[in-house]
């Protein structure tokens, strides 16, 4: 287990507009206001279209990542995650999980990674900034280099 105290910075409301690209809009939103680090406790959205991590296919390692995709269309999600910030690339790092209803099929469900989404209608979600510890993400060799979520006290080790 790993965890730390947060220190609480900004908090934000952020509406992202039908047909915006969801992680392009949430970087530039980042971006603009200045957010390197934080948490996202939940959004609901609707989205025209939406990839997932996923797969039908028959695993051959259990346990390692699923890197394949699902893409799904015409849907209602919940959802929230984390961002953290990559120093050498000077971007933000989103880690964001989703449940999507599929609304022509009984609201049939998925969850998941999601991987990319267009906003439908609207995405309406809460941001909470992190001032202090920094929050990175580290590849874990013993893990299938997963990047994991770090928390350094005076930066990214």
């Amino acid at each position: 287990m790993r965890s730390h105290e947060l220190t609480l910075g900004r908090s934000f409301g952020l509406v992202l507009e039908h047909g915006e690209d969801f992680y392009p809009a949430l970087a530039e939103f980042c971006r603009t206001n200045n957010i390197r680090q934080g948490y996202i406790p939940s959004f609901i959205a609707g989205f025209s279209e939406a990839d997932l991590v996923g797969t039908c296919e028959k695993l051959d390692d259990p346990q390692a990542p699923v890197w394949s995709r699902v893409h799904l269309t015409n849907v209602e999600a919940f959802g929230g995650g984390t961002l953290a910030y990559d120093l050498d690339n000077d971007q933000i790092l989103p880690h964001i999980h989703v449940a999507i209803g599929l609304k022509e099929h009984s609201a049939t469900g998925h969850t998941s990674h999601l991987l990319n989404a267009r906003v439908q209608f609207l995405t309406e979600m809460l941001i909470i900034e992190v001032t202090h510890p920094t929050m990175h993400r580290a590849p874990e060799p013993d893990l299938y280099n997963v990047p994991l979520l770090r928390f350094t006290p005076s930066g990214p080790a």
